[in-house]
């Protein structure tokens, strides 16, 4: 943290921009809030199933007929009307009986005989589907813009469970660095906070699952130099305008986050962070790039004690899931990136017997068409710009605008069925949904069931409540447990 410091007779005078600034947003929101009390629901808590929860998270826009959805295969080849382009990848078989995926994740189909596919994950669109205002939908339950900062739901699960291990802290995000975001990375960094709850509650961020290990290293000479570190914080918080900004609580929260990862590079725990010390053969299945490393980590994370685990495959505009031209080609890249590591931490988990108690969830924000942007069959400027109605040209092999009639979600663990399907899309163009559609707060809703917590749990924020699911409305789908 880098602050301003002005010398003055009585101690140390801070600039209260500066401080401000210095303590990131996350913080400065806390700085602004008082205690903010759980309620508990009038609804008795579930029978929790699980312990854990690991997020794999697409963003960009992951198509469901490309992945986990396949319809009519159909090749390329120039002047082909794009409405005929359903996948752009042949059907194969999966472990579990009635179940295909697409050509290209053949390892994820040979583990799932584990889990349960929901395939009608639908999104509401108000005036536009934009990734950023949806990620901030599916992260937090809420769609934007809200009165109050809501928290992602790693950081309610944190606050309401806490730490499955005292040295390991309860939310951790790998693998999202904000730096290929671009003008969008705030938006991003908006719902990957603990919002109103306060900074203990926020996520311990591992922006690249390799270099985690060494910014945790123990050695002596570095323990010291955090401790050291630790006290000027505390004397920071003493000399700064939080005793006029914030609340007592507040100011403890924001210790209580500094304290929990000093805590944790004092632990030996932490040599859960070094995926360095996997046998090679091992690292070597994981090793498709950061998403994959990212898999690896949240396997041991699960190991040592995280509560809530999320991994990227990060947001960036034009980049990775967000395939507004080439695609084919880019989702056959995307598949090799996530295929052999998802299917790798099914299996450790399994084996290890560690998949009973954890919820491993593979989600993204909406899906994708050749031709349709959201509800409206109309096409946009800007998916005009992007597609054509007759595929001339190879780029525009593949699925493009923003859809969200549809998308896959992936549940293996944690109490779900095993080799189970839910829903069921169109097999003709638009491929949306036709049986048991899911919305946002009841996929949400199945998710704190999983772990004990009601839907219609609350905190008390600006003298009303705010709920763990929108409005309190959310309801589990009881017939995806086992």
């Amino acid at each position: 943290m880098h602050t301003h410091q002005r010398s003055r007779s009585a101690g140390t005078s801070l600039d209260r921009r500066d401080f401000l600034a210095g303590l990131g947003p996350a913080a400065a929101a806390a700085l602004a809030m008082g205690r903010v009390p759980l309620v508990r629901a009038a609804d008795p808590a579930p029978a929790a199933t699980a312990d854990c929860v690991v997020l794999l998270w697409m963003a960009g826009g992951m198509a469901h007929t490309e992945t986990f959805d396949p319809k009519h295969y159909e090749p390329f080849r120039p002047g082909i009307e794009a409405k005929r382009v359903l996948s752009t990848f042949p059907a194969i078989d999966t472990s579990a009986d009635g179940i295909r995926f697409t050509a290209g994740l053949e390892e994820m189909a040979s583990v799932m005989h584990e889990g349960t596919l929901i395939r009608t994950s639908t999104i509401p669109v108000v005036d536009k589907i934009t990734h950023s205002k949806h990620q901030y939908h599916w992260h937090t339950g809420y769609l934007p813009p809200l009165s109050v900062a809501a928290p992602h739901i790693g950081a309610v699960i944190a606050r309401t469970l806490g730490p499955r291990h005292p040295d390991i802290p309860a939310f951790i995000d790998i693998g999202e660095t904000f730096a290929e975001a671009g003008r969008e990375a705030g938006a991003v960094r908006s719902f990957l906070s603990a919002g109103f709850l306060g900074a203990e509650f926020g996520p311990f961020c591992v922006p690249m699952p390799e270099d985690a290990a060494r910014r945790l290293r123990g050695d002596d000479g570095r323990r010291q130099q955090v401790d050291d570190r630790l006290k000027q914080f505390q004397a920071l918080l003493e000399a700064s305008p939080t005793a006029e900004l914030a609340s007592s609580h507040q100011q403890e929260s924001i210790l209580r986050s500094v304290e929990q990862a000093c805590r944790l590079m004092h632990s030996p725990r932490a040599r859960a962070f070094d995926i360095a010390a996997e046998p090679k053969e091992t690292f070597a299945t994981y090793d498709t790039g950061p998403f994959g490393r990212g898999c690896l980590l949240a396997r041991r994370l699960v190991e040592a004690g995280a509560r809530f685990i999320e991994v990227h495959v990060p947001y960036k505009p034009f980049g990775y899931w967000d395939t507004h031209e080439h695609g084919h080609e880019r989702t056959v890249t995307l598949k090799q990136m996530i295929d052999r590591p998802v299917a790798q931490l099914i299996r450790d988990l399994r084996d290890r017997g560690l998949l009973g108690r954890t919820l491993v969830v593979l989600a993204s924000e909406f899906s994708r068409d050749p031709l349709i942007e959201g509800k409206d069959e109309k096409r946009t400027k800007a998916s005009t710009a992007a597609i054509a109605a007759v595929m001339q040209d190879e780029r525009h092999y593949g699925m493009h605008a923003h859809f969200a009639d549809a998308g896959s979600v992936l549940l293996w663990g944690g109490g779900m069925k095993r080799g189970f399907v839910h829903g069921e899309t169109a097999d003709e163009h638009p491929c949306k949904t036709v049986r048991d559609p899911v919305l946002l707060e009841h996929l949400h809703a199945t998710i704190y069931a999983a772990l004990g917590i009601p839907a219609t749990q609350s905190f008390t924020v600006e003298r009303r409540p705010f709920y763990v699911t929108k409005d309190g409305k959310g309801v589990p789908i009881r017939k995806l447990f086992s």
